[in-house]
């Protein structure tokens, strides 16, 4: 009889029964370990959850006064005799890979990663496991990200630009992870950085789980077309084509995703300017991240996960394909709030809930 895998995937979640305990689950349970805390990944819902110190404000921001415990890299908790450490991911701040161990057997979770330093979060660590369940969202060899400095010196030029041109710059990336990497990274002797409310929510958030990013001014029907120009405005995707984008005027418009790398992104979104940003790892940085693990299965979660797979298999790997309800939601945020205020630990409003643009 073969043996049962210490990680199974069923219709709640990625779940282990040794632990009795489910990763990212979608479904609401009674034990929740958490990777990050991205929409498709932290469900409201579930009894009791487990997530990384630095994902404490932004989860209690978004879904509430949930039973939330938390802890750091490094640190461990034993549920059942089954270990669960958490492993910096490097895709937001505190987003965290799940290292699993019972009995000699080791599983790790990726959760979204990436592999470059951005400055913002606590740089990716492979973590060495016979078992790797990864995603692979931008798996194909198209997908090579330019190194993070030359993009934002794009982003910096075209707002400098932008200025002489007495226009507003307005750039749109999602509002946990990719929109305070875009702030920590602009020229701020440059002018202003004003912020939709959903940022400026998730700034607050992060800032009280004491991480430090530069000042920005929320948005609010008092400001005026003449305080934003020349300036910077960052927005979710969602905001874009929107009525609260016409005090904006005259503007350019950027969008910041991995997505730009397609030809043709950029002009479905109607952008002047598409910048090739992602938070995930691009097709070098599956590859190296996979070799790393020293794994000898991989399981993939969501993306290009059937050409992939059998590129993995190619070279020697056991990979399979894993169907969950990670991903999809990411391409639109659906947060569109004109006048977002700030929240403490009210969850928020139904139909508000957070997709991410990648």
């Amino acid at each position: 009889m073969p043996k049962k895998p210490l990680l199974e995937f069923n219709q709640n979640g990625i779940y282990c029964a040794a632990g009795d305990f489910y990763i990212d689950p979608w479904r609401p349970v009674n034990d929740a370990i958490i990777s990050h805390g991205h929409s498709d990944h932290a469900k409201w819902g579930h009894k009791k959850y487990l997530a990384h110190t630095l994902s404490r404000e932004i989860l209690y921001y978004r879904l509430g006064d949930i039973n939330l415990e938390t802890m750091d890299y490094g640190q461990s908790r034993i549920k059942n005799g089954v270990k669960i450490t958490f492993f910096p991911a490097g895709h937001i701040p505190g987003s965290a890979q799940i290292r699993v161990e019972y009995k000699g057997e080791i599983w790790v979770f990726s959760g979204d990663y990436k592999t470059e330093d951005d400055g913002l979060c606590t740089p990716f660590e492979p973590v060495n496991c016979h078992s790797f369940i990864s995603e692979c969202t931008f798996g194909m060899p198209v997908y090579k990200w330019a190194p993070q400095k030359e993009i934002f010196d794009g982003v910096n030029d075209w707002w400098a630009q932008n200025q002489k041109e007495g226009k507003t710059s307005v750039l749109a990336g999602y509002s946990l992870g990719k929109a305070q990497r875009i702030l920590q990274n602009l020229e701020m002797n440059l002018g202003k950085v004003y912020t939709h409310g959903v940022i400026q929510n998730s700034n607050e958030a992060l800032i009280r789980n004491g991480i430090n990013l530069y000042p920005t001014t929320r948005i609010t029907p008092e400001t005026t077309k003449e305080e934003l120009k020349g300036n910077m405005v960052i927005c979710p995707p969602s905001a874009v084509g929107t009525p609260w984008m016409r005090k904006m005027l005259p503007y350019s418009f950027g969008y910041c995703s991995g997505w730009m790398a397609i030809r043709g992104a950029k002009k479905r979104r109607a952008a002047d300017r598409g910048f090739v940003l992602s938070d995930h790892a691009d097709w070098d940085g599956l590859i190296s991240s996979i070799k790393a693990t020293k794994c000898d299965t991989v399981y993939l979660t969501h993306g290009s996960t059937a050409s992939f797979s059998r590129y993995l298999q190619g070279i020697g790997y056991d990979a399979k394909e894993a169907k969950t309800l990670y991903g999809n939601e990411e391409e639109t945020e659906v947060e569109n709030v004109e006048n977002a205020k700030p929240s403490g630990r009210e969850a928020l409003p139904l139909g508000e809930d957070l997709g991410e643009a990648l």
